[in-house]
């Protein structure tokens, strides 16, 4: 969605700017207006003409589980007047880019069919960043469609040593 990308890129770039005092709880709280952005119902309640953008704000704003700081405020009340509430979590994830550039790290996602443990998942996470050549936050997202094995994605590097993966390439093989 580059268009969406491009909508939400100076909004990410200028709360990169302006929150340079606390990056991480900018993040904290921008995260978390990102996933209340999601919700198909506060879509539909705010792309209602009769709903004011103050009804907008009050119910995000309200379902919070933090307290939002001014900083959050001003930034929420500039996306809702400006009707960008569902660029939100693509915001939130340019944000986040921004911010590990800064921190020399990248977001890696394992998708697995199974969950991982503490232990294993340190181990995966420092094969991974000798992998990548770089320091990685790793999250963990299950996918039951793997099999078996696990898929990463790294920005745009992915590395799929999954079962479905081999049985894809298998597939191919077979059939050239």
């Amino acid at each position: 969605m580059a268009e969406l990308a491009t909508i939400a890129r100076p909004y990410a770039e200028a709360l990169f700017k302006a929150a340079q005092a606390d990056l991480n709880s900018a993040a904290g709280w921008l995260d978390e207006l990102a996933e209340i952005a999601k919700n198909g119902q506060l879509q539909q309640f705010a792309s209602n003409p009769k709903v004011t953008n103050a009804q907008v704000f009050d119910l995000m704003a309200g379902v919070m589980k933090v307290a939002l700081p001014e900083q959050g405020k001003n930034f929420l009340r500039t996306v809702i007047d400006n009707g960008r509430l569902e660029a939100l979590p693509e915001i939130a994830a340019l944000f986040r880019g921004l911010k590990n550039a800064k921190s020399g790290l990248s977001d890696a996602v394992v998708y697995s069919a199974f969950p991982i443990d503490a232990a294993a998942l340190a181990d995966v996470a420092a094969a991974l960043e000798k992998r990548f050549s770089r320091k990685l936050n790793v999250s963990v997202e299950l996918d039951a469609e793997l099999i078996g094995g696990i898929r990463v994605v790294v920005g745009d590097e992915v590395l799929d040593t999954s079962v479905k993966a081999r049985l894809e390439q298998m597939k191919v093989a077979l059939t050239a």
